[in-house]
């Protein structure tokens, strides 16, 4: 079968832990990278073998009618939107146009007769799922499967039945990402104590939600991307760190209209989370708060040689094109 994936975050994310814990048991072929355009869907297509039972297809977009054609060129069995966040607004027109957009592949999927992986907590989903077809649902007590939420030190997990899993990853927003992938797995008959072994043994990578220990510091990398809905989740984890804070935030792009709008309100959670220090960097935010922002990230670098931060923790979060992660060199 095909699982296609998509949504506003956390994609990659799911889509790596439903390869690790559908690998205990299948031969499975997935989206390399974030090959998942209009090029890299066909490119990953074409990379299944006779051999592979499985392959999860991520597919993203940034306006309309763009996941409609990913569907029905990767046509799914089972397909899973993560979530519907202000991402690509520019693009799609608003949240709403997101909605439309990623729900497209509920579309393709009920008119093909194929199954939708559910998440019951989200209300959005739940709307769009209502009526009678093939489901696997997870998220509340009367899902077919229900997880607890478990957070020790930075890191977030869950309990199935007793068993006690945890991950490498940060974040509550990554538990509905580790639950989709518990999910399938448990479907497709993997045993709970190797979905155990493959959530542990995920080291995220690619600057999503990263922890690395560096000179007593804690570093959250995640300059992969951003956008608002994003880096509401990630700014509201790492309040919760122990110690002094500082947080790095680059622009959240492609946001049209609402750029101004976004970018306030990041800042205004900001100071409503009391960091120690809020640095920003890009023109987004240089236009709504210039006096701690800096134009970009290799100015922000020849700042900290000379004033380097003393804080224990410090968050780094922003669009790719903002490439946050170079000031690693100097932290």
């Amino acid at each position: 079968p095909i699982i296609g994936l998509t949504g506003s975050n956390g994609k990659t994310t799911t889509k790596e832990l439903i390869h690790a814990v559908l690998s205990q048991k299948f031969k499975v072929q997935y989206t390399f990278g974030n090959l998942n355009n209009h090029i890299g869907v066909p490119l990953s297509l074409l990379s299944i073998k006779d051999f592979h039972e499985i392959a999860v297809i991520e597919m993203g977009a940034n306006h309309q009618k763009e996941i409609e054609f990913l569907s029905n060129i990767s046509q799914p069995n089972i397909g899973y939107i993560t979530n519907f966040g202000k991402a690509h607004l520019e693009g799609f027109g608003g949240v709403e146009g997101v909605i439309k957009g990623k729900s497209e592949l509920y579309d393709y999927l009920i008119s093909h007769n194929q199954t939708i992986l559910v998440n019951e907590s989200d209300p959005i989903q739940r709307e769009k799922t209502q009526r009678n077809f093939s489901k696997i649902n997870f998220g509340t007590a009367e899902s077919q499967f229900n997880f607890d939420l478990i957070r020790k030190n930075t890191f977030v997990g869950f309990r199935y039945k007793n068993e006690e899993i945890m991950s490498r990853l940060t974040g509550d927003y990554n538990f509905t990402n580790l639950c989709a992938a518990a999910t399938l797995g448990l479907e497709f008959g993997v045993p709970l104590d190797k979905i155990k072994n493959a959530v542990e043994n995920y080291e995220p990578t690619n600057m999503r939600s990263q922890i690395m220990h560096r000179n007593g510091k804690i570093l959250v990398l995640d300059t992969y991307n951003a956008n608002p809905s994003s880096m509401e989740e990630a700014l509201k984890n790492f309040s919760q760190f122990e110690g002094s804070k500082t947080i790095i935030i680059g622009d959240m792009l492609e946001l049209g209209d609402e750029s101004v709008k976004e970018h306030t309100s990041i800042l205004q959670l900001a100071d409503r989370l009391n960091f120690d220090k809020v640095i920003c960097v890009g023109s987004h935010f240089m236009a709504v708060s210039p006096e701690r922002s800096f134009a970009s990230t290799q100015y922000l670098m020849e700042e900290l040689k000379n004033n380097p931060i003393e804080t224990k923790n410090i968050l780094l979060k922003a669009s790719r094109g903002i490439a946050l992660e170079k000031i690693l060199e100097v932290l």
